[in-house]
């Protein structure tokens, strides 16, 4: 058995099948998941969990239409801005994680005034994955890792660890992902390596916090097993 995990991620998939279902434009979709992931968020950090991921904005969501993205880009900055006091009231410390390449300046300094307002909180550490991409993480991780003085011409895991973002996250342990697709689609690659993955059916607006300890319950009855 094991205890309860350190670090979950949640890759928050299905708000617009879910608005689909619901007959709803694609926003009302957004908008209850964006909801979902307050109490999911709030319920896994009760039940003692330190470190929480979610993936909100991959790189490859700017393919979608230029209105869908900006009512995204619309919730980021609620979370970041009038609804930051839902973290500051639960002692959670925001950390936004990925790359600031082609987002707005409004955007990319709430990311820094949220970050700022929130980083003595000691409950949890919520990890927002914004703009974020598994693969490009590992490469500029890499790269910069190169262009480093100290740099051998040897690159090692613990080289490249030092350069990812937010380098003291540790692995996760667990990967919970929604509406009934099973893979990674990139998130927390480098962190990945030996995470429990569970898939739930249901969308991501469905979610609600009894699926939070469904969730440890399943982990912490599973039995891990590294590299054996």
């Amino acid at each position: 058995m094991s205890d309860i995990p350190t670090h979950v991620g949640y890759i928050l998939d299905g708000n617009r099948r879910w608005a689909r279902e619901h007959g709803l434009p694609k926003y009302e979709g957004h908008l209850a998941g964006y909801n979902a992931l307050h109490e999911v968020v709030e319920a896994t950090f009760n039940l003692g969990v330190k470190y929480v991921s979610a993936y909100a904005f991959s790189t490859e969501n700017w393919k979608r239409s230029e209105d869908e993205v900006n009512k995204l880009m619309g919730l980021v900055l609620k979370m970041l801005t009038s609804d930051l006091h839902i973290l500051t009231e639960n002692n959670i410390k925001l950390r936004v994680i990925g790359s600031r390449e082609g987002l707005r300046d409004k955007v990319v300094s709430a990311i820094v005034q949220a970050e700022a307002a929130t980083v003595e909180n000691t409950k949890g550490e919520l990890i927002l994955c914004f703009n974020y991409g598994g693969q490009e993480e590992i490469a500029q991780a890499a790269q910069r890792a190169t262009e480093a003085t100290d740099f051998s011409g040897v690159l090692t895991p613990e080289a490249i660890q030092q350069y990812m973002y937010a380098p003291d996250v540790p692995p996760c342990d667990l990967i919970v992902r929604t509406s009934g697709e099973r893979r990674l689609s990139g998130f927390m690659l480098w962190r990945a390596s030996y995470a429990e993955l569970i898939f739930v059916d249901k969308n991501w607006p469905d979610m609600k916090k009894e699926d939070a300890q469904a969730a440890i319950d399943e982990y912490v009855n599973r039995k891990r097993r590294f590299g054996v």
